[in-house]
């Protein structure tokens, strides 16, 4: 198997050799334990080398001392060398930094051959979505503690993937954090007990908003495959991002699903395709309006947008009977109960980024159990089932996305042949799957 072409199978058979492989090792006391003899030393490998898991690196490597960055892998070799040159730059990290030529691995196979490193025991995957369910599996079979950034998951097959991975995890005494990083912000922990501690009431209703202008854009380049092209363009794709309500809009859904506890039993949306309206912009929405419905007929209204020239709002609110909370990741949080205000005064805020990596490093020098992936899937699944009631205009259910048998993956990677752009969806025209 080449770099260049590679197949679903293929990445469940190599998982499923690593695996295997690394029981072999421990049989005959050839893998190191989670820590080398007389040391906790945190040894990570990157998978993904884009901006996101350059910064988690950092961030990583910032998180206490006894934290190395062993080894790094990424599709595109450009990827892997500027975010390498940036990590180094920093002179704080610069030191924790020990990644030679023979643990620089690139390709679409280049994450199999980072999990067979066996000094790594800190994984950041901060690759594509499209690609992460299978990279979690992946990295849990070879027996390491995962950090993943957000989202996991872009379909009803990946959201099943990453359940399973969970409950694998879990029997191995593996860690797994996940990069929604509010749930890890003072301000947010701050207001959370307070409306869980019953302070606004029972909640009744709720709004989110990520509505900001527009991100970025490659331009085609002509020594590009369609596979290069989509990749590096990935965003615009719904089998690399999930389309920006999952890709991005998660945050703000998460922090709904934490505050009431529990999940939505179905959505009803709308969405389309406006203002990007370029091919080269692949085939994804600029705009989706979701009705959440959540248990007792309690409803929440989330709206993702990017557009230029429109107004922005990037916001969490819910209602209670006594109250209401309106959230903000930019600490003016604050809760209404009766005629009172509580406000977060912004004492001890860590940068969350920072404190995710602190919390799960902790916790796996402890020994605790720590694993994030179960209720961030589900979070993950929330935005789906949105896209999902937005692409057909159909009312669907949290069983419907859930148990969905529409595959978005394509079934084989290969830089050598066509990959075609599928249509834009047209609500109305097509059911759910």
């Amino acid at each position: 198997m080449t770099n260049d072409d590679i197949t679903r199978r293929d990445f469940t058979k190599a998982g499923a050799a690593t695996a295997v492989g690394a029981a072999v090792a421990m049989r005959f006391g050839r893998l190191r334990p989670t820590f080398a003899a007389g040391t906790d030393e945190i040894r990570v490998g990157l998978i993904g080398c884009g901006g996101r898991g350059t910064g988690a690196a950092g961030q990583a490597l910032k998180a206490g001392k006894g934290i190395k960055l062993v080894a790094m892998s990424d599709a595109f070799k450009d990827h892997l060398d500027n975010s390498l040159a940036r990590l180094k730059k920093d002179s704080e990290i610069a030191p924790n930094i020990d990644v030679p030529p023979e643990r620089q691995f690139v390709g679409l196979d280049g994450f199999q051959k980072l999990l067979a490193v066996g000094e790594i025991n800190y994984v950041i995957i901060a690759t594509p979505p499209g690609f992460k369910a299978e990279q979690i599996r992946a990295s849990v079979e070879a027996g390491k503690h995962t950090f993943t950034e957000k989202p996991m998951c872009v379909d009803g097959p990946t959201t099943r993937s990453c359940l399973e991975s969970y409950d694998l995890a879990n029997k191995k005494g593996l860690a797994i954090g996940v990069g929604l990083q509010r749930r890890h912000q003072k301000s947010y922990l701050e207001a959370m007990k307070r409306i869980h501690g019953g302070q606004i009431g029972e909640l009744l209703a709720g709004r989110s908003y990520w509505n900001q202008g527009s991100l970025w854009m490659k331009p085609r380049q002509p020594t590009w495959s369609d596979l290069e092209w989509q990749m590096r363009n990935w965003l615009y794709f719904t089998w690399l991002s999930g389309d920006h309500i999952v890709e991005q809009h998660i945050h703000n859904i998460d922090v709904v699903n934490w505050a009431f506890q529990k999940n939505p039993v179905a959505a009803v949306a709308m969405g389309g395709r406006q203002q990007r309206t370029d091919p080269a912009y692949g085939h994804i929405f600029d705009h989706f309006a979701v009705d959440f419905e959540y248990p007792n007929d309690t409803h929440v209204m989330s709206m993702c947008r990017q557009m230029p020239g429109c107004a922005n709002d990037v916001t969490e609110h819910v209602v209670g009977t006594k109250g209401r909370a309106d959230l903000s990741n930019k600490k003016n949080l604050d809760l209404t109960i009766g005629k009172k205000k509580w406000a977060y005064d912004g004492s001890n805020d860590t940068d969350p980024y920072l404190q995710e990596h602190i919390d799960l490093i902790a916790a796996i020098r402890k020994g605790k159990p720590y694993n994030e992936l179960k209720w961030a899937t589900e979070s993950n699944l929330t935005a789906i089932m949105g896209r999902m009631a937005a692409y057909t205009g159909k009312k669907v259910t949290w069983e419907q996305a859930l148990n969905s048998k529409e595959s978005l993956v394509p079934a084989k990677l290969s830089f050598n042949e066509k990959l075609k752009t599928p249509p834009v969806p047209t609500p109305g025209a097509s059911d759910v799957i």
